[in-house]
């Protein structure tokens, strides 16, 4: 028979969280983990680089389970992601979204601080209308699946947008939806305004910059001084491009009636190398943009037309992706080498160049659990003991 004790010790362990929803960032500054490549760190040096580097917000594009052990017990958060061609699957089907959320999510925790899932990347943006039909259903899905383990208080849903979304995003009060997506974005976004998600947006003054290099200036793409831009609508100026993108989707949000919803950046960086067409596409502008990103971010405030709203940002991405597809930008948005080492100097440590295995090696044996999860594992330890003596 159970002790009651058990029981008690359960209410204990348990209720603290039953009235605290996760927030799927920590702070400002979170970096993206694309691993198309085949000579980057293993997941455990990763994790030392992270760590190293003082980074705790990770986006991952998949649910690869060698990356979650890995960050298992150390403290880090991350959202994981529901690959596109998975959308349609998941939308069809509730019960292969529920095994899908157990398989990927519910068996790492608490270990992994899987704090969100992103359904599908930039969804809205392809030409895949089939895809577009399929987002809402997954979302659903997969939401209803966290419901159903009683994860939905602790893992956020949502889904990243491109600017292929928007009509028009200059000035930043004119934007709005495109007319062929608004069907399909109005739907999501109250399912999301429902559940307390926010807008995701991936943000690039870098593409901006290079289509149209003769009539942006570089430095407002920078965060370099400039005389920037005015919004006569807003009635605002702005000295930097990401605020005015950021703006531009609070302004699309508001025309669709949803002024209420976060706008968190899920991606943005800068090329350190590119093809001959990809003018600015060098180590000294990817420098000064993550540069400059950083100590905007620091600064930890909103942005001129939603100043109470802190700018959170995830940057793209942690490593230089040597088998990716497309032009040589795509290749060329890492803070890191392959070896570990920094890209260009930001602020980060980063693992020494030829050394990054020991070194990582050495952080992982070194750092062990923190203190929060050692008081998680050894009070989880002791209530199985009790329940089932």
């Amino acid at each position: 028979m159970a002790n009651p004790i058990a029981f008690l010790l359960l209410f204990l362990f348990f209720s603290p969280f039953a009235f605290l929803k996760v927030q799927a960032f920590t702070g400002t500054y979170g970096v993206n983990y694309g691993r198309l490549a085949n000579n980057i760190p293993s997941p455990d040096e990763v994790v030392a680089l992270l760590k190293a580097a003082k980074v705790r917000n990770v986006r991952i594009y998949d649910a690869d389970h060698s990356v979650l052990k890995a960050f298992g017990g150390t403290g880090l958060e991350i959202v994981v992601g529901l690959p596109n061609g998975q959308l349609q699957d998941m939308s069809a089907n509730a019960d292969h979204a529920l095994n899908w959320v157990k398989d990927n999510v519910q068996s790492f925790l608490p270990a992994t601080r899987i704090v969100g899932i992103a359904v599908g990347n930039e969804v809205l943006g392809v030409e895949d209308i089939s895809l577009w039909e399929a987002l809402l259903g997954a979302v659903k899905n997969i939401y209803n699946a966290t419901k159903k383990l009683h994860l939905d208080e602790m893992i956020e849903i949502s889904t990243a947008n491109s600017f292929a979304v928007f009509a028009n995003s200059y000035p930043p009060s004119s934007c709005k939806f495109k007319d062929d997506i608004s069907p399909y974005m109005k739907p999501l976004l109250e399912f999301f305004s429902q559940i307390g998600s926010p807008f995701c947006l991936n943000a690039y003054p870098f593409l901006a910059y290079i289509r149209d290099p003769e009539n942006i200036d570089i430095n407002y793409a920078l965060f370099k001084p400039t005389k920037g831009i005015y919004d006569s609508k807003f009635r605002l100026r702005y000295d930097n491009m990401l605020d005015a993108q950021i703006d531009a989707a609070y302004a699309a949000l508001e025309n669709a009636g949803f002024d209420k919803m976060e706008v968190i950046v899920t991606e943005t960086g800068w090329a350190s190398n590119g093809d001959q067409n990809e003018v600015g596409a060098n180590v000294s502008n990817a420098r000064t943009y993550n540069y400059n990103l950083r100590k905007r971010l620091a600064k930890k405030k909103g942005t001129p037309h939603r100043p109470k709203n802190v700018v959170k940002a995830y940057v793209f991405a942690i490593f230089n992706e040597n088998t990716k597809p497309g032009a040589t930008s795509e290749r060329n948005f890492g803070l890191f080498k392959a070896d570990g080492s920094i890209s260009y100097d930001i602020g980060f440590h980063g693992l020494n160049a030829g050394d990054s295995s020991h070194l990582a090696l050495k952080n992982i044996k070194n750092q062990g659990l923190s203190p929060s999860y050692t008081m998680v594992f050894s009070l989880s330890a002791l209530i199985v003991l009790i329940f089932w003596s």
